[in-house]
């Protein structure tokens, strides 16, 4: 077994590893960007190696000479790329292996056979298993391509050959969409991979994912069952489960042969996952799953996987990497009870899940669950970075019990600091059709209106924001009294952009009054009992505060402002005339010009940020009166990039 490892990522997959590393009394050695030097994976690691020249992937994890000749210099004796980065990339798995270290991961020809997806559909259709009706050759002409999806039948999906996490795919389903739809598909994957070239499949109706996660040694593999990674938004997986629901014993183990087999056609050393798109139409059958692609890379949903089986894939990565056989066999392998994970993000839902940064001021996890997180409270969530906070993975007996878990662990997670998609996590979890495993990749975009409806403020929840503001919270047995009477106080309080006032009465150290003067008929009465308080019948929730900003825990957190009464500009609405950049972020370019007449709605610019692309749309119908960006220019939070003239 290896003494000493570098871990070429950061996050909550880099906290990861070092975990099971530190289980097997290997050291670690981490490396950081700019944007890192004070971050959890840092703090975790035995030893921490500044990288590159900024905070951009490009400048940083991506430096693969300079992240091999850290772990040379450390006396690393074998790279762990995680996912992400360079975890697929041939070229640096064999600049490792030139450097006489070992990497934790496959083979940098089994990622090659992998790596296009055109190419990996022909190996596949050669092994045998099965592969979805489409094209997937050389040409790229346009109306070759055209002409091909013609032949197949709409609706058909467009994918970018050298793809991943939904970038470059477009569904069409229609002719006439077709050449709009491919030139958006190239350009997307051009930007994204440096790589225009796409396939053509045939979409499916009804689709589920389904993978199987798969293991080898380079010669042998088995297969650890399969995962449910249907519930996605927008190609991006946002719920994971294993196993399957309704998965037959049939079906099993013909897609687990068919994982199987893709990898050892490959000779596929390490834990992989071989993804299949199944018709979920007609209930799940032998004959109706297709391969889709190849992750050669431990996938971020892996801790399902874990739970149901009792293996940790981290070290079995580490044991196969230094030269260790397969350690279980396929008959030594079961599936025990039901997993799910939910993604954790700092993400604007109601603003179409605009991906958010900020400082967390507050971060805790209940103790009925598995946190994979790579971030504490006092962290960053960074512009320059995917926003993922953490993983909240749970394990029961039965499905039912194992999502009851789920929906209480979420509901439970505590976050300050930054807004988050907790809520429409926890919509989901509750969701009647999800529940029934009656899932495919479509649910969220059929019911979205009703996954993303803001959780309701209750008088409750302004009382205890109240409490906090004015620390009443924790009492002694003199407070809450003046001289000669009881105490009334109030405090002014804003919630999402609304001031009210909240006063209270304190009658004696055990009970409180509280009214909102704009709401007369709305009392509540908060009474202390064996040191804990009780408002309307309920707890008082759990709370944080930073500065002035409040967040009550119930309902997956109100954020309340304690504001000055006599500074009301701090709620004033938006200017309407300016469209600025919602994040930090590259100008990817600009539509609008001066002069132009534009109608509420319309695409103005482009704001790349975050691993993602941002439309700016005009916010009113007007005309533009000058347009203050250029496409190529780093902008902040804030800049104004196009001004419409005053109404």
């Amino acid at each position: 077994m290896f003494d000493k490892i570098l871990i070429a990522n950061r996050g909550e997959i880099a906290c990861r590893v070092m975990e099971t590393a530190r289980a097997m009394g290997v050291k670690t050695v981490a490396v950081y960007s700019d944007a890192d030097r004070a971050a959890k994976h840092v703090a975790m690691a035995d030893e921490a190696c500044h990288i590159g020249h900024g905070p951009a992937p490009a400048d940083s994890y991506l430096l693969g000479d300079e992240i091999i000749a850290m772990a040379k210099a450390t006396g690393a004796q074998a790279i762990h790329p995680g996912y992400g980065f360079l975890s697929e990339n041939p070229e640096f798995v064999d600049a490792v292996q030139a450097a006489g270290l070992a990497f934790i991961g496959p083979s940098a020809e089994a990622i090659r056979k992998m790596g296009l997806k055109d190419a990996a559909k022909v190996l596949m259709e050669q092994a045998g298993v099965p592969v979805v009706p489409g094209y997937h050759g050389s040409n790229q002409d346009a109306d070759f391509l055209k002409g091909e999806a013609d032949k197949i039948g709409y609706p058909v999906l467009i994918k970018a050959v050298a793809g991943g996490g939904g970038k470059g795919m477009r569904l069409v389903e229609a002719p006439a969409e077709f050449a709009e739809a491919l030139a958006s598909a190239q350009g997307e994957a051009t930007t994204a991979f440096g790589n225009p070239d796409v396939l053509i499949e045939k979409y499916i109706q009804q689709p589920r994912h389904i993978e199987i996660q798969v293991f080898g040694d380079g010669t042998q593999a088995v297969h650890l069952f399969e995962r449910d990674c249907s519930l996605q938004r927008r190609h991006q997986k946002v719920i994971e489960e294993a196993p399957a629901p309704g998965m037959t014993d049939e079906m099993r183990a013909a897609m687990g042969e068919a994982g199987v087999r893709a990898a050892e056609a490959i000779g596929y050393k390490g834990a992989g996952t071989v993804e299949f798109i199944v018709d979920g139409s007609n209930g799940l059958r032998a004959d109706g799953f297709w391969f889709m692609e190849m992750n050669t890379r431990l996938q971020v949903e892996h801790p399902v996987s874990e739970l149901i089986t009792g293996v940790d894939l981290v070290e079995w990565q580490l044991r196969v990497a230094a030269g260790e056989s397969l350690p279980k066999q396929q008959d030594e392998l079961s599936i025990n009870g039901h997993a799910f994970e939910a993604r954790l993000y700092a993400e604007d839902v109601p603003k179409g899940f605009l991906p958010a940064t900020g400082t967390l001021t507050h971060l805790k996890f209940p103790a009925n669950c598995r946190a994979d997180s790579g971030v504490r409270a006092g962290d960053t969530i960074s512009p320059w970075y995917d926003p993922m906070i953490s993983k909240v993975i749970v394990h029961g007996p039965t499905r039912e019990i194992a999502l009851s878990r789920l929906s209480q662990a979420l509901a439970a997670t505590e976050v300050g600091g930054t807004v988050t998609n907790l809520a429409f996590l926890g919509a989901l979890a509750t969701h009647d059709g999800f529940a029934a495993g009656d899932v495919d990749t479509g649910l969220i975009a059929r019911d979205l209106d009703q996954l993303v409806q803001v959780p309701q403020v209750k008088f409750e929840h302004k009382a205890a924001a109240g409490m906090q503001a004015l620390g009443l919270v924790d009492l002694d047995s003199t407070a809450g009294f003046t001289l000669w009477s009881d105490l009334r106080r109030s405090v002014h309080l804003s919630y999402q952009g609304e001031v009210f006032e909240a006063t209270v009465q304190v009658d004696g150290p055990d009970f409180q009054i509280w009214e909102f003067p704009d709401h007369p008929e709305d009392q509540i009465c908060a009474y202390c009992t064996d040191g804990t308080w009780v408002l309307s019948g309920d707890r008082l929730p759990p709370m944080a505060q930073a500065g002035n900003t409040i967040t009550v825990f119930d309902g997956y957190g109100h954020v309340f402002e304690v504001i000055d009464p006599l500074d009301r500009d701090a709620t004033a609405g938006g200017d309407l005339n300016v469209i600025v950049a919602p994040m930090p972020g590259l100008v990817k370019a600009v539509f609008a010009k001066a002069g132009d007449v534009v109608k509420e709605g319309d695409r103005l610019a482009i704001l790349e940020a975050m691993k993602m692309e941002h439309s700016l749309l005009a916010a009113r119908d007007g005309v533009v009166a000058e347009v203050l960006a250029a496409g190529g220019d780093q902008v902040e939070a804030g800049a104004a990039l196009v001004r419409l003239e005053e109404d």
